[in-house]
């Protein structure tokens, strides 16, 4: 079978690495908010462009925090509303709603997939305060149209990073292009902890400093609480696992674009709908999402070829049953579509030339 993803495989090459860190970190007995976190925080913001990176327990908490931190700026309050796209991962709209705001679905472009700049303008009403545009699949969504938007409306832009670490829009990289940023170092991730992991990227000293208390109980200096905070920190260890990792998340990224070039090249089955690229720059393709009428039957046929697919994502947010009184009467037919559709082939940077032209050969055959 070829794996979607390989995670062993993965890991396995910074084996020596992890473990020099494991024995550094236990000698040193200090294991959260100590020097590999600082080194972690300073390395990431410097790689996306950013002044500051904090980390935290997960890509949710990221979302979560920057909102709470702008509630306690006085940006946003409970109630406002957050514009993001309607086919995104649920994290998206929970990290909303969590926050005490009200998430309003908007639908997405149908080639890429991404938010659509003009539906996000039709959106917008007196309660709007922010867009979350989701750089879904590893794509950049187009952010000079959506900051023009913004500054037009007065509204933040909080960019989800979560699937899109490295990729470049015009010279910056994804965590650099809003006001703030929220990254997941969940284990499939382009940069990928051993565990859960996130981080907040931003230029704003202020919003950095407030979500730096927030994730650590709402202190700065212990036992005192400036504000009702959480516990949600990265921990030593996944930092300095993520930091190893991170000298190599260019070449990564490389290979990733090398096999989506070829199956975009190769795969020539009229009945697989291949994803729209703006910029290959801008794509560092997280995941490899085809589309497909019969999906079903699509994916049966590749997993009895011995080729391993994952759905992302196979219910949309407004149809889960944790938001059945969100957007009563709302229809969104094209995510529904999508959603209905869309399947992810395997991709990563350690499949091999034979298995990509596997991929390749047991998709133009079906």
């Amino acid at each position: 079978m070829i794996p979607f993803l390989d995670l062993k495989k993965v890991n396995l090459r910074h084996q020596q690495a992890f473990e020099s860190n494991l024995r550094d970190i236990l000698e040193k007995g200090w294991f959260i908010l100590g020097s590999k976190v600082e080194e972690f925080e300073k390395a990431f913001a410097l790689y996306c462009g950013t002044r500051h990176c904090i980390g935290v327990a997960n890509g949710l908490d990221a979302l979560i925090l920057i909102f709470e931190a702008y509630k306690e700026l006085g940006l946003i309050k409970a109630g406002d509303e957050i514009l993001v796209p309607a086919n995104t991962y649920i994290a998206s709209i929970l990290a909303i709603s969590k926050a005490g705001l009200v998430p309003v679905l908007v639908e997405p472009e149908e080639t890429t997939c991404l938010i659509d700049p003009l539906l996000i303008e039709k959106s917008i009403t007196s309660k709007t305060k922010a867009i979350l545009p989701v750089h879904l699949y590893g794509q950049l969504c187009e952010m000079d149209a959506i900051n023009s938007i913004a500054q037009q409306h007065n509204l933040l832009v909080v960019e989800d990073s979560a699937q899109s670490h490295g990729a470049i829009y015009k010279g910056k990289r994804s965590g650099s292009l809003g006001n703030a940023s929220g990254f997941s170092f969940y284990p499939g991730k382009n940069l990928g902890a051993l565990g859960d992991g996130g981080a907040i990227t931003t230029n704003d000293d202020a919003l950095a400093n407030t979500i730096k208390a927030l994730r650590n109980y709402g202190s700065h200096k212990k036992y005192e609480n400036l504000f009702q905070g959480v516990n949600s920190r990265l921990d030593e260890l996944q930092a300095a696992f993520l930091l190893e990792k991170l000298s190599m998340l260019d070449d990564d990224n490389k290979v990733r674009q090398q096999i989506a070039a070829r199956y975009l090249k190769e795969i020539t089955n009229p009945k697989v709908v291949l994803p729209t690229v703006n910029d290959p720059d801008q794509h560092v393709w997280h995941l490899f999402t085809v589309r497909t009428e019969n999906r079903d039957a699509f994916q049966d046929y590749l997993t009895k070829n011995n080729v391993q697919t994952v759905i992302h994502y196979p219910i949309p947010p407004h149809k889960q049953k944790a938001y059945q009184n969100y957007w009563i009467g709302k229809s969104f037919p094209l995510s529904e579509k999508i959603h209905r559709n869309i399947i992810s082939l395997p991709i990563s940077p350690v499949i091999t030339n034979m298995e990509v032209e596997q991929v390749i050969e047991i998709v133009n055959s079906y």
